[in-house]
């Protein structure tokens, strides 16, 4: 297949998907299509399905390609289980991955009912939250399933005693964390080269995915005498 058919079998499922995303996932080396006589990239079915791990490793999972690179090099070496029709897959990609850089999924519309309703929360909850700043919800009405993952922690911690407002010191961290990485990859996707976008979200995930681990250390050794 060419670039072009690759683009338009993968924009079914992956709208904003382009060209130079696909390219810039060669120049990582994630993909290694072959190459015609006339220079012209030819993919093959195996290459489309990689394209499709990795798009949807980053839309649903938010990794890093560091993190999908090692996912499927061991792929490469027969590491994991075979799927439907041969495709060979990793046995379960969610428990090959620490917590730190499984940053859960990001597409997808969840109205309040469903928050609710996939939560076990109430409605006095959701509100409450979004009152101290801890969760957001679009300008149609519908949250995104980071919203489901986020709503289920809160309710643990609250679970153990703590209260609502004291979350905000979670929001007031993780803001100044978000500011801190916009600020080194914000020039990078203003930048005019080819897959300028493509670099700076690479980046933000992988800075993203340093900075849970950092802050989990942290914590961890904030608490380490914590009972003595």
């Amino acid at each position: 297949m060419s670039i072009g058919a690759v683009l338009t079998r993968l924009r079914e499922d992956f709208p904003e998907v382009s060209i130079s995303k696909i390219r810039f996932l060669e120049s990582e080396g994630l993909i290694t299509p072959e190459r015609a006589p006339s220079g012209y990239r030819r993919f093959s079915e195996a290459d489309c399905d990689r394209l499709r791990f990795v798009l949807t490793a980053q839309r649903d999972r938010y990794l890093p390609l560091k993190v999908i690179k090692e996912q499927l090099d061991a792929m490469d070496s027969g590491v994991g289980g075979v799927g439907h029709g041969g495709t060979r897959l990793l046995s379960s990609a969610r428990s090959s991955v620490a917590p730190a850089t499984d940053f859960g999924a990001r597409a997808g519309r969840v109205s309040r009912d469903a928050l609710i309703d996939r939560t076990g929360a109430d409605d006095a909850f959701i509100t409450e939250l979004q009152r101290n700043g801890l969760l957001a919800v679009g300008p149609a009405g519908y949250y995104d399933e980071d919203a489901v993952r986020l709503v289920e922690a809160a309710a643990a911690l609250v679970s153990y005693g703590i209260e609502t407002r004291h979350l905000r010191a979670f929001k007031v961290s993780a803001d100044r964390e978000a500011g801190l990485v916009a600020q080194i990859a914000g020039p990078i996707a203003k930048g005019r080269g080819t897959g300028a976008r493509d670099r700076a979200e690479e980046l933000v995930r992988e800075i993203a995915a340093l900075s849970v681990t950092l802050h989990t250390q942290l914590v961890k050794a904030g608490l380490r005498g914590a009972l003595d």
